[in-house]
């Protein structure tokens, strides 16, 4: 395992068609989730939940994300919607976290929102000491009401991204990232 700086430094996304398996162990997932839920949530709240995505649930979340697709695009064509269909089934495993406010004196909505966030990092950042890629991502099926509806994503909460998680299938590459001098200023 990679001393933390390392692991931090070295984390690069990968894009789910570039992933393969095999996934996680149940062990290992258990790992995941569990330094996920690891995030600072003042209040205590846990503004935060986890839909699991494996198996044949991939397939099924895909016949959804087809099915409703089709309905808001009357003019796709059929390779459209079978991307759609295929949209989980890449990586081996793929976490959603789902992020859910609730009203409290202390602690604001966006608070509990970047919970959810960190939450989601977390789980980014699990996956890669594990030896595994991740990728968090949304799309429109983060935001579509009748997938998230399908999902069982209640109409309080929202997906703060879909983590894809699996075995990379090429060598990962850093982007371009911003020179320190042009993002940090001194007070």
């Amino acid at each position: 395992m990679p001393n933390a700086l390392d692991l931090l430094t070295t984390r690069r996304s990968i894009k789910p068609f570039e992933m393969t398996g095999p996934g996680p162990s149940p062990a290992e997932l258990e790992t995941i989730l569990t330094v996920g839920a690891r995030t600072p949530d003042h209040g205590k709240i846990v503004p935060w939940r986890f839909i699991v995505f494996e198996g044949d649930a991939r397939t099924k979340a895909g016949a959804i994300f087809a099915k409703v697709f089709r309905t808001n695009n009357v003019a796709a064509t059929q390779d459209q919607i079978d991307k759609e269909k295929v949209r989980f089934s890449d990586a081996p495993l793929v976490i959603a976290v789902v992020s859910r406010t609730s009203a409290h004196p202390k602690v604001p909505a966006w608070e509990q929102e970047l919970s959810a966030g960190a939450s989601t990092m977390n789980i980014v950042h699990a996956a890669h000491a594990l030896g595994y890629v991740a990728n968090w991502l949304t799309g429109w099926i983060a935001f579509d009401r009748d997938v998230l509806g399908a999902l069982g994503v209640k109409a309080d909460e929202k997906i703060a991204g879909f983590v894809h998680i699996g075995k990379s299938t090429r060598p990962a590459e850093d982007r371009p990232r911003p020179a320190l001098a042009d993002i940090v200023t001194r007070f």
